[in-house]
Order: C-alpha cells, then sequence, then structure tokens
C-alpha cells in the first residue's frame, strides 16, 4: 500500500500533467515523466514512445483539437498506477489525418491509466471510444481506416 504523502504527489502531478496538455505547456507535461515518456492510445493501437514522438502526438492533436480539454475528472488510486476518469472535449479547428477541420466538438469518456515509478509517470495508457470521438468530430469516414489499422 503507498503512503499518503507518495499518493498526493501522484496526484499533483497528474493534475500538473494535464493542466500543462490543455494549456499547451508541453515541455513542463514531459517534465512530469521519468524522463521518457511513453503513450499507448488503446482505441487505435498507436504508441508514442521518447521526446520526439511524444511531441509530435501533441502537435497532431493539438493541431486537430486546440481547445482540447478535461472535464469531471476522477481518480482512482492503486499501489503502482493511478486510474483517471474524465470527459474528453474538443473542437476540430486544424486539419485530422489529412482531413480538413469540421469545426465540430466532440465529448468522449476517457479512461487513462498513468503508470509510476514514485512520484514520475512511466506511461499513461488511455482507453476511450475512438468511434465516438471521429463521428462527433466530422470524420465519419476515418472509421474505415481505423478498422483497417491505418489510424
Amino acid at each position: 500500500m503507498i503512503s499518503e504523502d507518495l499518493r498526493e504527489r501522484r496526484h499533483k502531478i497528474i493534475e500538473e500533467h494535464m493542466d500543462t496538455e490543455v494549456a499547451h505547456e508541453f515541455d513542463r507535461t514531459l517534465g512530469t515523466f521519468n524522463g521518457h515518456p511513453h503513450y499507448e492510445i488503446m482505441a487505435t493501437g498507436q504508441i508514442f514512445d521518447g521526446d520526439e514522438e511524444v511531441m509530435a502526438y501533441y502537435r497532431m492533436t493539438r493541431t486537430a483539437f486546440p481547445d482540447q480539454r478535461h472535464d469531471n475528472v476522477r481518480y482512482h488510486f492503486a499501489d503502482e498506477s493511478v486510474i483517471v476518469e474524465f470527459d474528453l472535449l474538443g473542437t476540430n479547428l486544424g486539419e485530422f489525418y489529412g482531413r480538413p477541420p469540421t469545426g465540430k466538438a466532440f465529448r468522449v469518456p476517457i479512461i487513462a491509466v498513468f503508470f509510476f515509478d514514485e512520484d514520475r509517470i512511466t506511461n499513461e495508457r488511455i482507453y476511450f471510444d475512438a468511434a465516438s470521438l471521429i463521428t462527433q468530430a466530422g470524420h465519419a469516414e476515418l472509421l474505415t481506416l481505423l478498422a483497417s489499422g491505418e489510424v
């Protein structure tokens, strides 16, 4: 069982991580990791490993959805991870997988599992319904690419 102090430090680092993503302060977001950022997007099978790939992920998602943000955040603490449930919101205002912006908004429930080494994140594993996000954002044609594993 983790100590209350470690639990609180993990809570604060996740808040910093999520807040700096929304503020597009990605150097600070990278600083919440243990020195090697790593994302696993379970809905698409994409993995972003290391500073360069993770920064490309941030640029891609924030170009498509510059107002991406979180709502209804809930935390669940375990010994080696923190599970965070939230609603992800955004508006497609930029290019998304080569498609022009639609101006349409989305709101999808997300579960993010943050894995830790002490109080630093080692991995963020994200679960969500990609079809809902893609459809709400006005890009239903991407569902075929998602199904084929090309996204």
